[in-house]
């Protein structure tokens, strides 16, 4: 029963890192590197619909930011062109309903906090000719549109340049994505979207009080947007005892933003970063702390996209009826990305 499930439903993951890891071999090899490192990842996992961010590490900054960003656009294109059999770089709802029907994964791009562009929002219509459809405007720290939750101390709101680029967002229909942000700034996007809201992935904080988490509140005022809260699977976010975290952890965190937000709210955003840190070789990601965090942690089983079906197990071994578990692991955000991305 699971695995027929698992195998109907759409499968939605809205954030996996794999382009730092594609993008760190040579150009000449990434097309053949997805293909026989993550594809057959994304197939075991039953992968259909796959959000591919765009982080740049903090060795590019500030500098390199603009040619690391481009660098991995040109990766994702490049991934796409190498592997039309199994894969499809999607612009938009048509062409991602056109790539599942065809049996392909659909892949859509996103930019996260956006170093390479910083004030400069006229590039954002820049990136979304190049296929950009999703992105946030902070990471940890703080940028020149936002502050990150690292920086909720600050009580910062969006900048002048924030407030236009999510306008500018807004205009040009690509998804903005509250993950990151910090909690007065997301206050502040709440205030002025006009559109629904994704937040890629982020966990519930009332179950582990993280920065990185979203409150109860906030999880409520992204529903009320028509947005969806995808749930992050990294073990830090989800519990204290981080190297002990298993899969209930994460069903805890799913069902708590399925009954805050409401059924139609809640998705997938695993952010694999084992996996990704696995790839990427030494010395420079050999025992990565992340800002105090342990990015070897994981739910074993789910180091990566091949234990997905592990969350479909577990939520229906929870009494989860099966139209819900559908709605979550893919089907929310499908409808979301039906209605932004036109």
């Amino acid at each position: 029963m699971t695995t027929s499930l698992h195998q109907r439903a759409l499968v939605a993951d809205t954030h996996n890192d794999l382009l730092m890891a594609v993008s760190a071999r040579p150009p000449e090899r990434w097309a053949d590197f997805f293909r026989e490192r993550w594809l057959p990842q994304l197939v075991a996992g039953g992968v259909n619909l796959q959000v591919l961010p765009v982080f740049i590490d903090d060795q590019y900054r500030p500098e390199g930011a603009l040619r690391q960003t481009l660098r991995m656009i040109e990766c994702a294109h490049v991934i796409a062109e190498g592997n039309p059999e199994h894969v499809r770089l999607c612009r938009d709802a048509a062409e991602i309903d056109a790539a599942l029907d065809a049996g392909l994964i659909a892949l859509v791009l996103a930019l996260e906090s956006m170093p390479g562009l910083d004030a400069s929002v006229e590039l954002i219509s820049t990136v979304r000719r190049l296929g950009v459809r999703v992105a946030s405007i902070a990471h940890w720290g703080r940028t020149p549109l936002a502050d990150g939750s690292g920086e909720d101390a600050t009580g910062s709101g969006l900048t002048s340049h924030g407030v236009a680029a999510l306008r500018e967002m807004e205009r040009l229909g690509v998804v903005f994505d509250v993950s990151h942000l910090g909690a007065s700034g997301v206050a502040h996007v709440l205030e002025l979207t006009a559109k629904p809201l994704i937040a890629t992935h982020s966990s519930a904080r009332a179950l582990r009080d993280h920065h990185r988490n979203l409150t109860d509140e906030q999880l409520r005022a992204v529903a009320a947007t028509g947005g969806v809260v995808c749930v992050n699977f990294f073990a830090p976010f989800l519990t204290e005892r981080e190297h002990e975290a298993t899969l209930d952890h994460l069903l805890d965190h799913i069902e708590h933003v399925a009954s805050v937000a409401g059924i139609d709210h809640v998705g997938l955003g695993p952010d694999f970063i084992r996996e990704v840190m696995d790839d990427l070789t030494p010395p420079c990601c050999e025992d990565l702390q992340l800002r105090g965090v342990d990015t070897r942690a994981a739910i074993p089983g789910l180091e990566g996209p091949s234990g997905l079906p592990m969350v479909t197990e577990g939520l229906l071994g929870r009494g989860v009826p099966e139209k819900d578990v559908l709605k979550i692991l893919g089907g929310n955000v499908h409808r979301l990305f039906a209605e932004l991305l036109v």
